[in-house]
C-alpha cells in the first residue's frame, strides 16, 4: 500500500484550490491524424484518471506529443524537418497544415485556450516545416481576450499559466516514450536534467559569477596598489617638469630681448650698405657702358676694313646716284622672280596631274590582277567539275561521261541518272531493314511466351515454400507446448498444497499486525514535530531581528566614520585653494560661482585669442606679401642684369636701332659684293675669250683698240690673275655675309629685351621697392600689436588655468558637502531605528536554543520514520503474501486450462505434418519443369541478339553508300554554281574593259611627264639669270653699308668721351672702403645674433620637450589619476567584503533547499517502490547526490553529481548497467511520480506513456494497485489528473476495478489509415476480456 503523511495530505488540500488542469484538446493534421475537418479528433480529460488504449502505431504517443508541444512549444525527438506534421505525400498535397487546440484551467482558476498551428510543404528533395499562428485566449468576466505573440513569449506565458517550469513539463509531466528512462541515463545527461528540474543552474551560475567577480575585484585591488606607486612617481615627476618649464620660459624671454636689440643694429647697417651699393652700381654701369662703346668702336672699325677688303672697288659717285642704280637693279630682279613663281605654280599643277594618273594606273593594275585571278579560278572549277562527274559516273557505272568537257545537256542527264540511282539504293536498304525487323519481332514474341511460363513456375515455388515455412513454425510451436504440458498433472497437486500453506501464513500475519497502533503513534509524533517547527520559526524570526539591529549599529559606525573623512577632505580642499581663489574672485566660491567665472574668463580669452589669430593672419599675410615682393624684386633685378648682359654681348651699345641700321647697310654692301663676285667669273671669262679669239681685239667695255700686243697681253694677264682670286674672295664674302646676317637676327631678337630693360628700369623696379618699404612698415606695426595681445592672452590663460585647476577640487568639495548632508540624514534614520530596542538576548543564546530545538526536531523525525518503516514492513509482508496467494491461484487455473488443450494440439500436429509433405512434393515437381525452360529461353535471346546486330550492320552499310553519293553530288553542284555565277556576272567582258582603260591612262601619263620636264628647263634658265643679277646687287649693297657705318662710328666716339667725363666726378675708392667696413660690422652682429638664436632655439626645444612630457599620458592629469585610482581601490575593497557575505548566504541557502527536496523525493520513491515492486532482490531505490567541491580563489563552489542506486540491506549499487529492462522501466516511472509529487505544486497533471513496457504480470498488477492508491490519496485534490496511455487492455481492466475509471478512450486507424479516438465504457472492456 502507498501511504502519504498527514502533512503531505494537508499540503495537497491547500494546493488544490490553486492548481492548473487540462480540460479538452483537439488535433488536426498531426502525424497519423487526418488533415480534413471531418478528421479532427477531440479528447476530453477526466479527473482524476484518463486512459487511452490502442495497438502499436495507432497514434497513442501522438497525444502526449501534442500536449507537450501545446504547453512548452517543443517538438518531439527526431521530428525536425516536418516529421511532426501529416506527410504531404500520404495526403497527396504539396502543403499540409496542422493545428492543436488545448483548453485548460490556469493556476488562478481561469479558462485558457492555447492555439498552435504549423505547416509542412513538400519541396523537390525535402520538406519545409514552419510554425504559423500562435494564440492564447483567456476568458475574463465572460469575454474572450486574445494574445498573439512570438513563440518565445507565448511559451513563457504558458509556463506561467500552468505553474511549473519548462524542465518539469518536458522531463516529468509530458515525458516522451523514447526518453522515459532518462533517470538511468549516463552521468552528464542525468546531471543536466536534475539541475534544470531543481532550478539550481541559475543559482550556481550566480555563485560562480560572484566568485569570479570577487577574484576579479581582488586582482583589481592589487593592480591599483601597483598603479598607485607608479602614479605617485608620475605626480612628483610632473611637478619637477613644471618647475623646469617656468625657468626655461624666463630665460627664453631674456634671449628674445637681446636678439631684438641686435636686429635693430643690423637693420641700420643694411640700410647703409644698400646706399653704398646703389652708388657703386651706378659706377659699374658707367664702366660697363664705356667698355661696351670701346668694344663697339673697335668692332665697327674692323667691320669697315673687312667690308672694304671684300669689295672689288668702291663706288666713287654720290649717294643719290648709288641709290638710283640700286633701285633699277631691284626692279629687274623682282620681274625675274615673278616669272619664276609662275613657272613654279605650273610645275606643281603638272606634278599633281602626274600623281593623279599614277593613282588611277595603280588602281587599274590591282583590278586587272583580281580579274585575272577570278578567270584562273573559273577555268580550274570547270576542270574540277568534269573530273568529279567522270569519277562519280565510273563509281555508279553510268555510260557516256568518259570525255570531258561536258555540255549543259550532258550535265542535266548526269544529275537525273544520279538521282534515280540514289532512290534505288534507299529503297533497297529499306526492304532489307523491314525483313530483319519482322524476324526480330517473331523472336521477341517467342521469348516473352517462354519467360511468362518460367515466371509462373518460380512464383508457384516461392508461394509454396513460404506456406511450408509457416506450417513448420506452427508445428514447432505445437510440439513445444506439448512438451511443456507433459508434467502438468504433478505440478497441479503441488500448487494445491502450496496454496493451502500460503493462505495460512497470510491469516497469521494479519492477526499479528499492529498497524493501527503504529499509525496512532505516528500522528502523535507529527503533532510534536509541528510544535517544534513553530518554535523553530519563532527563533528564526528572533535571529533575523537581531541581525537587523546588528547591521544598523554597524551602519551607524560606518556612517560616522564616513562623515569625519568627508569633513577632513573639505577642510583640505579649502586650505589648498583658498589663497588662489580669493586673489582671483575676492572670495572663496562654490562650484557654480567658479564655473560662471571660468565661463566669463573663457569668453574673454576666446575674444583675445580671436584678435591674436586675426593679427597673426595679417602678419603672416604681410610677411608672405613681403617675401613675394622681395622675390619678385630679386627676380626683376636678375632679369635686368641678365638682359643688360645679353644686350651688351650682342649689341655693344645702348642704341639698338642705330646699330641695327648700320648692320643692315653692311649686309646690303656684302650682298652686292657677293653678287658681283659671282658674276665676275663669267664676265672675265667672256672678256678673255673675246680678247684672245678676235682678230682685232678691242676693249670689251670702252671698245677701244689696244695699241700693242703687249698691252693686250697685260690686260689679259691682269684679268686672268683677277679671275684666279674670285673664288677665294667669293668664299670670304659669303662667310662674312652669313656672320652679319646671324648678328642681325640676334639684334632683331633683342628688340623685346630692350623694351623689357626700359620697362624694368623706369617702372617695375621703383614700384616694387616702394611696395617693399610700405610692407615693412606694416609688419613692424603688426608685430607690436601681436606681442601686446600675446601678453594679455598669457595673463588671461594663466588666471583661467589656475581656476580650472581648482574646479575639480571645488566640484569634489561640493559633492562631499552633499554627501555630508546625506550621511547626517542616514545617521538620524539609524538612530531612530535603534531607539527603544531591547538587546538583552545575544545572537549566541538564540543560536544555541535553535540548535537544541533542531536536535529535538531531528529526533522526532527519526522516530516518525522508524514507525512508518514498521508500518511499511508489515504492509509489505501482508501484500507479499496476498500476491503469492493470487499468483498460486492463477497458475493453478492456467494449468487446468492447458491440460484440456493437449488433445487438440496433438491432432493439429498430425494435420500440419501431412500438409508439409504435400507442399514438398509440389515444390520438387515445379523445379524439375524450370530447368529445360531456362535453357530454351537463353537460346532464343542469343538468336535475337544476332538478328539485331545483323540489322545494324546492314543499315550502316546502306547509309554509308547513300551518304557518299550525296557528298559527291553536293560537291559537283557547288562547282556548277560557281561556274554559272562567273558567266552570268559578265566577268570576262569586264576584264577586257579594264585592260583598255589601263592603256589609255599610260598614254596620258607620258604626255604629262613631257610637259613637266619642259617647265623645269625654263625654271633653270631663270634661276641662272637671277644669280647673275644678285652679284651686282651685293656690290651695290656693300657700298651703301660702308657709307652708313662711317657715320655711326663718329657717333660712338662722341658718346664714349661723354661717359668718361661723368665717371671721373665719382669717388670710387672711398665708396669701396666704406662698404668693406660696413660688411665687417654686419658680419659680427649676425654672428652674435646667430649665437643668441641658437641659445633661444635650445630654450624653445627644452620648453617644447617639457610641454610634450606634460602632455604624455603618464604626466597629463597625474594628480587627478592618482586621486581617482585611490578612490577606486578603497571602494573595491568594500565591495569585496559585501560579495563575500552574499556568497556565503546564497551557498548555505542552496544547500539547505537541495537537501530538503532530496529527502522528500527519496522518501516518496521508497514508499512507491516497496508498494509496487514484487521482487525480493531490491529493498528500495533512491537518488544519491554526491557533493563535488572545487576550491578556487579561497571560495568553495559546490556541485552535485546524481546517480540512481538500488539498496539491499547495507549495500547500495548503481542501477545503471546492473538492472533488468523491467526494473529500469519501473524505477524510471517511480522517480517521475516522486518528482511530480515534489515539484508540481501548482499543476496536478501527469502523463504515463506505456508504463507496463518490459514488466512481468506480477509487477503490472502491483503497478496498477499502486497507481490506484496514488489516485485515492490525491482524490481530495480537485485538479489532480493522471493520463495513462497503453496497449495492455489487461492493465486497463485492473485499473477499471477501482471506482475512479468509468470510461476510457480507444485509438485506432480508420479505413483511410487516419487515427480516430472513440470514447468507450470500462464495462464494455471487461465483458470483452471475459
Amino acid at each position: 500500500m502507498v501511504s502519504f503523511s498527514a502533512a503531505q495530505n494537508d499540503n495537497i488540500k491547500l494546493r488544490a484550490s490553486k492548481m492548473s488542469k487540462i480540460d479538452k484538446m483537439s488535433i488536426l493534421g498531426v502525424r497519423s491524424f487526418g488533415i480534413e475537418d471531418k478528421d479532427k479528433q477531440v479528447i476530453s480529460f477526466f479527473s482524476p484518471l484518463t486512459v487511452l488504449v490502442g495497438p502499436n502505431g495507432a497514434g497513442k504517443t501522438t497525444i502526449i506529443e501534442c500536449l507537450k508541444y501545446a504547453t512548452s512549444g517543443e517538438l518531439p525527438p527526431g521530428s525536425k524537418g516536418g516529421a511532426f506534421v501529416h506527410d504531404p505525400k500520404d495526403a497527396h498535397e504539396t502543403d499540409v497544415r496542422a493545428q492543436i487546440r488545448l483548453l485548460f484551467t490556469d493556476v488562478n482558476g481561469e479558462k485558457v485556450t492555447i492555439h498552435r498551428s504549423m505547416s509542412c510543404t513538400q519541396k523537390a528533395k525535402n520538406y519545409s516545416f514552419k510554425s504559423l499562428e500562435q494564440v492564447i485566449q483567456r476568458i475574463k468576466d465572460g469575454e474572450k481576450v486574445s494574445l498573439s505573440s512570438k513563440c518565445g513569449e507565448l511559451d513563457r506565458e504558458m509556463i506561467s499559466a500552468l505553474g511549473v517550469s519548462k524542465p518539469v513539463l518536458n522531463h516529468v509531466i509530458f515525458c516522451h516514450q523514447e526518453e522515459s528512462n532518462w533517470p538511468l541515463s549516463e552521468g552528464k545527461a542525468l546531471k543536466d536534467k536534475f539541475d534544470s528540474i531543481f532550478a539550481a543552474t541559475k543559482y550556481i551560475k550566480a555563485l560562480d559569477t560572484m566568485r569570479q567577480l570577487r577574484l576579479k575585484q581582488t586582482q583589481t585591488v592589487k593592480e591599483c596598489q601597483v598603479e598607485l606607486c607608479y602614479l605617485k612617481q608620475n605626480k612628483e615627476k610632473s611637478q619637477q617638469i613644471r618647475d623646469m618649464l617656468a625657468a626655461k620660459e624666463a630665460q627664453l624671454a631674456a634671449s628674445k630681448d637681446s636678439v631684438q636689440q641686435i636686429e635693430g643694429q643690423i637693420e641700420l647697417l643694411e640700410d647703409r650698405l644698400t646706399d653704398i651699393d646703389q652708388k657703386l652700381g651706378k659706377v659699374m654701369k658707367l664702366d660697363n657702358d664705356i667698355k661696351a662703346l670701346e668694344s663697339r668702336k673697335k668692332q665697327m672699325e674692323e667691320d669697315n676694313r673687312d667690308l672694304e677688303e671684300t669689295m672689288e672697288q668702291v663706288f666713287q659717285g654720290s649717294d643719290e646716284q648709288l641709290q638710283e642704280i640700286y633701285q633699277n637693279h631691284q626692279r629687274t630682279v623682282r620681274e625675274k622672280e615673278r616669272r619664276l613663281t609662275e613657272c613654279q605654280k605650273e610645275l606643281e599643277r603638272a606634278s599633281r596631274d602626274c600623281q593623279r594618273l599614277n593613282r588611277v594606273k595603280a588602281d587599274l593594275l590591282v583590278e586587272q590582277g583580281r580579274l585575272q585571278l577570278e578567270a584562273d579560278r573559273h577555268t580550274q572549277n570547270i576542270k574540277n567539275r568534269d573530273t568529279q562527274v567522270h569519277s562519280l559516273s565510273s563509281y555508279l557505272d553510268l555510260e557516256g561521261y568518259d570525255r570531258p568537257p561536258f555540255t549543259t545537256l550532258q550535265l542535266q542527264s548526269f544529275h537525273r541518272h544520279v538521282t534515280e540511282r540514289l532512290d534505288q539504293e534507299k529503297e533497297t536498304v529499306s526492304q532489307v531493314m523491314a525483313d530483319l525487323q519482322e524476324k526480330e519481332q517473331q523472336k521477341q514474341q517467342s521469348i516473352d511466351e517462354m519467360r511468362d511460363k518460367k515466371t509462373g513456375l518460380e512464383r508457384t515455388v516461392e508461394l509454396k515454400r513460404d506456406l511450408q515455412g509457416k506450417k513448420q513454425q506452427e508445428l514447432r510451436n505445437i510440439r513445444t507446448e506439448l512438451q511443456r504440458l507433459e508434467g502438468s498433472s504433478s505440478r497441479l497437486q503441488e500448487l494445491e498444497n502450496e496454496l493451502t500453506k500460503v493462505e495460512r501464513e497470510l491469516q497469521n500475519a494479519m492477526q499479528n499486525s499492529n498497524i493501527e497502533e503504529l499509525k496512532a503513534e505516528v500522528v502523535e509524533l507529527q503533532r510534536e514535530k509541528a510544535e517544534l517547527d513553530r518554535t523553530q520559526r519563532r527563533l528564526d524570526q528572533e535571529m533575523e531581528t537581531l541581525n537587523t539591529h546588528t547591521t544598523a549599529r554597524t551602519q551607524m559606525d560606518m556612517l560616522k566614520k564616513d562623515k569625519a573623512e568627508k569633513e577632513e577632505q573639505v577642510r583640505k580642499i579649502k586650505s589648498r585653494h583658498s589663497e588662489d581663489l580669493v586673489s582671483l574672485l575676492g572670495h572663496f566660491p562654490n562650484k557654480i560661482q567658479l564655473e560662471d567665472w571660468i565661463y566669463a574668463k573663457s569668453k574673454e580669452i576666446k575674444n583675445s585669442r580671436d584678435k591674436l589669430v586675426k593679427l597673426n593672419k595679417d602678419l603672416a599675410s604681410s610677411e608672405q606679401n613681403k617675401s613675394h615682393i622681395t622675390a619678385e624684386l630679386h627676380k626683376k633685378e636678375q632679369q635686368l642684369t641678365s638682359d643688360e648682359e645679353k644686350f651688351f654681348n650682342v649689341c655693344g651699345s645702348q642704341d639698338l636701332e642705330l646699330d641695327l641700321g648700320k648692320l643692315q647697310e653692311d649686309l646690303e654692301k656684302i650682298s652686292k659684293q657677293r653678287a658681283m663676285l659671282a658674276g665676275a667669273t663669267a664676265v672675265y671669262t667672256q672678256f678673255i675669250s673675246q680678247l684672245t679669239e678676235e682678230r682685232e681685239p678691242c676693249c670689251p667695255v670702252c671698245q677701244r683698240m689696244f695699241p700693242s700686243e703687249s698691252d693686250l697681253q697685260e690686260v689679259i694677264s691682269d684679268m686672268q690673275s683677277k679671275l684666279r682670286l674670285v673664288p677665294d674672295k667669293l668664299k670670304n664674302t659669303e662667310q662674312d655675309l652669313k656672320r652679319k646676317e646671324k648678328k642681325k637676327d640676334d639684334m632683331v631678337a633683342l628688340r623685346p629685351v630692350r623694351k623689357s630693360i626700359v620697362q624694368l628700369q623706369e617702372k617695375e623696379l621703383p614700384e616694387l621697392r616702394n611696395r617693399l618699404q610700405s610692407v615693412n612698415r606694416d609688419i613692424e606695426r603688426l608685430k607690436g600689436d601681436v606681442e601686446e595681445q600675446e601678453t594679455l592672452l598669457h595673463t588671461l590663460t594663466s588666471e583661467e588655468d589656475t581656476a580650472k585647476a581648482c574646479l575639480q577640487d571645488i566640484s569634489l568639495m561640493d559633492k562631499y558637502l552633499m554627501d555630508l548632508k546625506e550621511v547626517e540624514r542616514k545617521v538620524a534614520q539609524q538612530a531612530a531605528k535603534l531607539q527603544g530596542v531591547d538587546l538583552t538576548r545575544t545572537m549566541q543564546q538564540v543560536s544555541q536554543e535553535k540548535q537544541e530545538t533542531q536536535h529535538k526536531l531531528d529526533t522526532t523525525s527519526s522516530k516518525m520514520e522508524l514507525k512508518r518503516k514498521l508500518i511499511q514492513d508489515q504492509q509489505d509482508q501482508i501484500q507479499m503474501l496476498k500476491s503469492a496467494v493470487n499468483e498460486t491461484r492463477a497458475e493453478k487455473l492456467q494449468l487446468s486450462s492447458d491440460m484440456q488443450k493437449q488433445q487438440q494440439l496433438e491432432e493439429q500436429s498430425v494435420e500440419f505434418i501431412t500438409d508439409i509433405q504435400a507442399l514438398t512434393r509440389d515444390i520438387r515437381d515445379a523445379k524439375e519443369q524450370l530447368s529445360p525452360l531456362s535453357a530454351a529461353l537463353e537460346k532464343l535471346q542469343q538468336e535475337k541478339q544476332e538478328l539485331v546486330e545483323r540489322r545494324r550492320q546492314k543499315q550502316e552499310e546502306g547509309q554509308e553508300k547513300i551518304n557518299s553519293i550525296k557528298d559527291r553530288v553536293k560537291s559537283i553542284t557547288s562547282l556548277e554554281r560557281d561556274i554559272t555565277k562567273y558567266v552570268n556576272e559578265g566577268k570576262e567582258e569586264y576584264k577586257e574593259q579594264k585592260e583598255s582603260e589601263l592603256q589609255e591612262t599610260n598614254t596620258q601619263l607620258h604626255e604629262a611627264e613631257k610637259h613637266k620636264e619642259k617647265i623645269n628647263k625654263e625654271m633653270g634658265n631663270i634661276r641662272q639669270d637671277i644669280d647673275t643679277q644678285k652679284v651686282q646687287e651685293r656690290w651695290l649693297q656693300d657700298n651703301l653699308t660702308l657709307r652708313k657705318r662711317i657715320e655711326e662710328l663718329k657717333e660712338v666716339v662722341g658718346q664714349r668721351e661723354s661717359l668718361l667725363k661723368d665717371m671721373g666726378n665719382m669717388q670710387v675708392m672711398q665708396l669701396r672702403q666704406d662698404r668693406r667696413e660696413a660688411e665687417r660690422k654686419l658680419e659680427d652682429l649676425k654672428k652674435n645674433r646667430s649665437i643668441a638664436l641658437g641659445r633661444q632655439k635650445g630654450f624653445e626645444e627644452e620648453i617644447l620637450h617639457n610641454r610634450k612630457e606634460l602632455r604624455e599620458d603618464q604626466y597629463n592629469k597625474a594628480d587627478e589619476r592618482y586621486r581617482n585610482k585611490m578612490i577606486i581601490m578603497r571602494t573595491t575593497e568594500l565591495v569585496n567584503k559585501d560579495l563575500d557575505l552574499y556568497y556565503k548566504a546564497l551557498d548555505q541557502t542552496i544547500m539547505k533547499f537541495h537537501s530538503m527536496k532530496m529527502d522528500e523525493i527519496n522518501k516518496i520513491i521508497r514508499d512507491l517502490w516497496r508498494s509496487t515492486y514484487r521482487g525480493q532482490d531490491i529493498e528500495y531505490v533512491e537518488i544519491r547526490s554526491d557533493v563535488d567541491e572545487n576550491s578556487s580563489a579561497g571560495v568553495k563552489r559546490r556541485t552535485y553529481n546524481y546517480r540512481v542506486v538500488m539498496v539491499k540491506g547495507d549495500t547500495a549499487l548503481d542501477m545503471r548497467g546492473r538492472c533488468s529492462a523491467g526494473q529500469k522501466v519501473l524505477a524510471s516511472l517511480i522517480i517521475r511520480l516522486a518528482l511530480a509529487e515534489t515539484f508540481c505544486l501548482n499543476c496536478g497533471i501527469l502523463a504515463l506513456d506505456e508504463p507496463t513496457t518490459n514488466l512481468d504480470r506480477e509487477n503490472i498488477e502491483s503497478l496498477a494497485h499502486a497507481l490506484v492508491e496514488i489516485i485515492k490519496s490525491r482524490s481530495c485534490q480537485r485538479n489532480f489528473q493522471l493520463l495513462i496511455i497503453t496497449h495492455d487492455e489487461d492493465f486497463v481492466e485492473l485499473l477499471g476495478r477501482s471506482s475512479y475509471v468509468e470510461h476510457f478512450y480507444r485509438i485506432r486507424k480508420n479505413q483511410d489509415q487516419n487515427s480516430e479516438i472513440t470514447k468507450c465504457s470500462i464495462a464494455s472492456l471487461s465483458s470483452y476480456l471475459h
